[in-house]
C-alpha cells in the first residue's frame, strides 16, 4: 500500500513538473513567436488595437524594405597601418551587417575560449608567483563596469588603426575576466594524478593541456562559446561607440540606423529581429550538449 502512494506522489510530481516546464518554455518562447510572425504582417496588422495571434495575410514587405534600403560591399579586407583595401561585390547592408555580426560574434567565441582556457587552467593547476594576486585582479574585472574604461580603450583602438572596424569590437571581448574565472573553475577540477602521470610518461606541457585538461574542461568551454557569443553578440553599447560606417555596422546597429531615418516601423524591426536571431539558435543547437552538462559540473563546484 505504502509502495502504491509512493508511484502516485511520483507521478503526481512528474506530471506537475511537466506541465510547469511547459508553461515557462513557452512564456519564454513567445515574444519569438511573435516577432517572428509579426515579420510577415502589413503594418495594419501589426498596429491594430487587437492583436492578430497567427497572420490573417503573409507578405513579404517588411524584408523587402529590409534587403533595399542600402547597399554595402560584401566584404572588405584592411591592410593594419595601411589605408589600402579591398572591397567585394555590393549587396544589400542588411547581408553585411548580418555577416559582420555572425564574424564579430565567432572570432569573439573562439579567442576567448582559447585564451580563457589556457589561462584559466594556468591559474587553477600552476604555482607561481603572484598567482593569487592576478587572480583577485580578474575577479575585481569582473564588477568594472565597461564605461569605466571606455576613454582609454577608445584611445587605443584608435591609435592601432582599429577604430571603425569590426577588430576594435573583438579585442576587448578576448579579455573577458568572467571567462578565466570560469575556467579556472573547471580547470579545479582536473585530477592532479592524471597530470603526474603524463608529465611521468614524458609529455610536456602543451601536450598535458592538450591531451589531459582540454578534454576534461570541454563542458565548461561549450558553456562559455555559449555565454561569449551571446555576449558579443547583445554588447550594443560597444557597437555603438566603436562602429560608424555603413560597412562595418552591426546587424542591431544597422536596424537602429534605418529607424533613425525613417518613421517608427514596427515590421522593419521584427523582420530585422528575426533575421539576427537565426545565428544565436544555430549556436545554442551546436553546443547545447555541452551547455547543460557545464551549467550543472558548475552547479555542484565549491
Amino acid at each position: 500500500m505504502k509502495s502504491n502512494t509512493n508511484v502516485n506522489r511520483s507521478t503526481v510530481y512528474k506530471v506537475i513538473s511537466v506541465v510547469a516546464i511547459g508553461i515557462f518554455a513557452f512564456l519564454f518562447a513567445f515574444p519569438l513567436y511573435w516577432i517572428i510572425t509579426g515579420s510577415f504582417k502589413t503594418a495594419t496588422a501589426i498596429n491594430s488595437p487587437t492583436p492578430q495571434w497567427w497572420p490573417s495575410e503573409w507578405v513579404m514587405d517588411n524584408y523587402q524594405k529590409l534587403f533595399s534600403r542600402q547597399v554595402a560591399p560584401l566584404w572588405e579586407i584592411h591592410i593594419p597601418f595601411a589605408e589600402t583595401s579591398f572591397a567585394g561585390p555590393e549587396v544589400p547592408a542588411a547581408l553585411r551587417w548580418l555577416l559582420n555580426t555572425v564574424f564579430m560574434g565567432v572570432v569573439s567565441m573562439i579567442l576567448t575560449c582559447i585564451t580563457a582556457a589556457m589561462a584559466g587552467y594556468a591559474l587553477a593547476k600552476k604555482r607561481f608567483i603572484g598567482r593569487t594576486i592576478v587572480f583577485s585582479a580578474i575577479v575585481c574585472a569582473m564588477a568594472l563596469p565597461k564605461q569605466v574604461i571606455l576613454i582609454p580603450l577608445l584611445r587605443e583602438m584608435s591609435s592601432l588603426q582599429l577604430y571603425n572596424t569590426i577588430w576594435a569590437v573583438i579585442f576587448p571581448i578576448v579579455g573577458w575576466p568572467f571567462g578565466v574565472f570560469l575556467m579556472k573553475q573547471f580547470a579545479e577540477g582536473i585530477p592532479g594524478e592524471m597530470m603526474e602521470a603524463a608529465r611521468i610518461d614524458g609529455a610536456g606541457e602543451w601536450k598535458t593541456f592538450y591531451t589531459i585538461a582540454l578534454p576534461l574542461i570541454k563542458p565548461g568551454i561549450g558553456a562559455l562559446a555559449i555565454f561569449t557569443f551571446i555576449n558579443s553578440w547583445n554588447d550594443y553599447f560597444m557597437q555603438l561607440i566603436m562602429l560608424s560606417s555603413t560597412e562595418t555596422l552591426t546587424i542591431s546597429l544597422g536596424i537602429a540606423k534605418l529607424q533613425a531615418e525613417n518613421a517608427t516601423d514596427f515590421g522593419l524591426i521584427m523582420a530585422g529581429a528575426s533575421l539576427a536571431a537565426i545565428p544565436i539558435i544555430i549556436i545554442f543547437l551546436i553546443f547545447q550538449k555541452y551547455f547543460t552538462k557545464g551549467i550543472t559540473m558548475g552547479a555542484v563546484k565549491g
